[in-house]
């Protein structure tokens, strides 16, 4: 007799999934399908990158199925020994490990003394932990990361990743995914000039995570303060998210921390561009 695969279900963030020997969970969320099967000795995981369509549009849900089904042999495999995991995995969220580049839906000008709320969704990692000590066995990114350099010129500057979404000054016209995280960012030019706003830089790697009750995901918010000079800009990190977000619990901690309090004084052209 054939074997029927469960339904999909929605997969869920930090939830301990139990498996069996033999049996393999798949999942599709973001631009990734994901297999993790468990055996007697051994985890193991597939993944296969999908083909984004160009009319831009983002898988809307995260499916997850159970089974004994395997894909095909094409697909590479990544081998773990088991060590007393009771066969449960977790899947938790991360932010990029580079700062990402973000850029308005169209660029914004800023007048002297004035600011703006831009909302910005961006794509995570997903760290995949086994048993009770959630040991990360490894972590993809649930969109293909593509790399730019923010700076200005090649020798000052840093490599960034580019996001593949806009900045938004609504928050209604930011994308909802399972697999995307929204930071809300306050720019404030304390400047006697206009600042043209194209493109900045994100400080991933310094935001937490954090869950609402409808499952999205937050990050603390951030403010940009342009110094009367135009040559540097303060950088200042919230302690938790804005009331926006609703009631939040935190999912997973910032990759770094800041060494010097909240506030981090970057250069002016490594900030924007």
């Amino acid at each position: 007799m054939t074997e029927q695969p469960e339904s999909p279900r929605k997969g869920v963030w930090t939830h301990p999934y139990h498996l069996t020997s033999g049996q393999t969970q798949q999942h599709q969320i973001g631009h990734v399908r994901l297999w993790i099967t468990l055996l007697d000795q051994e985890w193991q995981i597939r993944e296969e990158r999908l083909v984004v369509t160009g009319n831009g549009a983002d898988p809307l849900e995260w499916q997850a199925t159970l089974g004994h089904t395997l894909p095909s042999a094409e697909i590479p495999v990544q081998r773990f020994i088991r060590a007393a995991d009771n066969g449960v995995v977790q899947f938790y969220p991360a932010m990029a490990s580079l700062p990402t580049v973000i850029r308005p839906f169209q660029p914004l000008t800023i007048p002297a003394g004035g600011r703006c709320l831009l909302y910005v969704g961006t794509a995570l990692w997903m760290k995949i932990c086994v048993g009770k000590g959630k040991t990360e066995l490894t972590e993809i990114p649930l969109a293909t990361p593509s790399m730019t350099w923010l700076g200005r010129n090649t020798m000052e500057g840093e490599l960034c990743y580019a996001s593949s979404t806009y900045g938004r000054l609504a928050l209604e016209a930011v994308p909802k995914r399972p697999w995307r995280a929204v930071t809300p960012v306050t720019i404030i030019n304390r400047g006697e000039q206009a600042l043209l706003l194209d493109r900045f830089s994100l400080p991933t790697p310094l935001l937490s995570l954090y869950q609402n009750e409808r499952g999205q995901l937050w990050t603390p918010g951030v403010t940009v303060e342009c110094e009367t000079d135009m040559n540097s800009a303060s950088l200042h990190m919230e302690r938790s998210v804005p009331e926006s977000a609703g009631l939040c619990h935190l999912v997973s901690p910032a990759r770094q921390t800041m060494a010097k309090g909240r506030r981090l004084v970057r250069a002016f052209d490594r900030m924007f561009g």
